[in-house]
């Protein structure tokens, strides 16, 4: 059942609670009216139930969304339009088609008895333009967008006295735009520097390292500090996915629009970056189990990784947490019977059972709505932190996605679809927003960060050489491996 727009959604920092904090349960900003129902041809084609907008014709929803003398939208809604917009419309094509309505009701109000309150509608029109640049910045990084922009900026200006206030709100918009952009740049430039993990094949057939090469209990023996450091990393790396990067996972999947997504990797570029990082996470952990020479210690490492996985479990830290237990179900290391045999598993039992993927994660999405009611009732920053299992959040937005239509029979659009996404877009968002409140260790983090990882082959390699094939099947993928190592050198 969808949570419908008018119900209050969490708060959220900055930008985001501008525009979904405490005023979005529908109400209209004082003063600023209500657009009337059929004052155009457009707002007849837009469908309520109970007074919550459902579903509307594409034309209809974006002259809901440009505000006129009397009336400026609702946050909610602007929010939830300029992000699944896109799905349908590029947005400098809806940028476009704002400024034309824009200049439609400018026109009549020049010609008609109200051209006094033509600087009002110009104020309102930069509003909404500064929570469109505020909330989805990066929207403008194309040409096309930031020309209509400055386009529309140039229009409403027109009315304003020399250095007045308009052209000051624009001016410090469009600043306040370009810092953006220039951020982004920077942190793209940087993130690419630092894309590719360093993978280390291994030497053939001898990928043990002698026994006092550094691992991960040199650097930190601690398995809370290891979740707190890793806590960090999670935060800094999902805090800069947008919510259109996001909405780009519906865009993708839909055929119908694939040409306008084709090779827009910069906003995707976020999202592969952060799932790399899950996979670099559960191989470093196979690969410090791997490499280790002696039973032992190898009995140790597992422990130490339960209770890593343990930490960041009771911290809201879901996605180190299946990371962490991703790694040690790999192949080479579940195959590890004797070492497996002198670890303490009742701690990892209580894992797995969290993250027991039968009827759809239920104990997972259990222990992550626990975290949710945490971090909104939270009287300490430590509190607040959530950050759920990735990729799982994304099949929740694919599921949701495809089994609700984009368009109703009559041809509308199913906004009650969008609304659902948008609230669980802005939740993601509010948990992604969170400041880490541990501090940071840059050497722990620089040992997670670089610390290379073995190939798949090392690793089976690595494990084969701890102990021995068991069975005929592993005999031959181990007479294999080897052939095809010694082939290659």
């Amino acid at each position: 059942m969808f949570l419908e727009p008018q119900e209050a959604m969490p708060q959220t920092s900055v930008v985001f609670s501008s525009i979904l904090g405490p005023n979005c349960n529908r109400q209209v900003q004082p003063g600023m009216g209500e657009r009337g129902g059929g004052a155009s041809s457009g707002s007849r084609d837009l469908i309520f139930q109970d007074g919550r907008l459902t579903s509307g014709s594409l034309e209809a929803l974006m002259e809901h969304l440009v505000p006129t003398v009397d009336y400026y939208p609702d946050r909610t809604y602007i929010f939830t339009f300029l992000l699944s917009s896109r799905v349908f419309v590029p947005p400098h094509d809806l940028l476009a088609r704002v400024g034309q309505i824009c200049l439609e009701q400018r026109q009549q109000l020049e010609a008609g008895p109200e051209k006094a309150k033509l600087k009002s509608f110009s104020t309102k029109i930069v509003q909404l333009l500064k929570e469109w640049t505020e909330a989805f910045p990066y929207d403008f990084q194309d040409e096309k967008a930031m020309a209509e922009l400055k386009a529309i900026a140039h229009r409403v200006t027109q009315c304003d006295e020399e250095n007045g206030t308009v052209k000051k709100a624009i001016a410090q918009m469009i600043q306040s735009l370009l810092l953006s952009l220039a951020a982004r740049s920077q942190f793209q430039e940087l993130r690419e520097k630092l894309r590719s993990p360093v993978v280390d094949k291994g030497p053939i057939l001898k990928a043990k390292p002698p026994a006092a090469q550094k691992d991960i209990l040199g650097v930190c023996s601690d398995p809370l500090v290891l979740a707190q450091q890793l806590t960090h990393i999670e935060l800094e790396r999902v805090n800069s996915i947008r919510p259109e990067d996001l909405m780009q996972i519906i865009s993708h999947m839909d055929s119908l629009d694939n040409h306008r997504c084709r090779g827009d990797m910069t906003k995707t570029y976020s999202l592969e970056a952060y799932d790399n990082w899950f996979n670099c996470l559960s191989m470093m952990v196979a690969t410090e189990v791997c490499r280790v020479v002696k039973k032992k210690h190898r009995t140790r490492m597992l422990e130490f990784f339960i209770d890593v996985a343990r930490e960041c479990f009771n911290i809201g830290n879901f996605n180190s947490m299946m990371a962490i237990i991703s790694g040690m179900n790999l192949s080479p290391v579940a195959r590890l019977k004797k070492t497996w045999s002198k670890v303490k598993t009742a701690k990892f039992d209580v894992l797995e059972h969290h993250m027991d993927p039968s009827s759809n994660f239920c104990n997972y999405r259990t222990a992550l709505q626990g975290a949710t009611q945490r971090s909104q009732t939270a009287n300490s920053s430590r509190e607040k932190i959530v950050i759920p299992v990735f990729n799982l959040f994304v099949k929740d937005i694919y599921f949701l996605h495809k089994i609700h239509t984009n368009h109703l029979p009559n041809g509308h659009i199913n906004f009650k679809k969008f609304w659902e996404i948008s609230r669980q877009i802005h939740e993601f968002m509010t948990w992604t927003q969170v400041e880490c409140p541990f501090e940071k260790d840059k050497k722990i983090q620089s040992y997670l960060l670089t610390a290379p990882i073995y190939s798949e082959e090392a690793l089976f390699i690595a494990s084969f050489e701890s102990e021995g094939p068991e069975n005929h099947m592993e005999k031959d993928s181990w007479k294999a491996l080897r052939t095809t190592l010694l082939n290659r050198a």
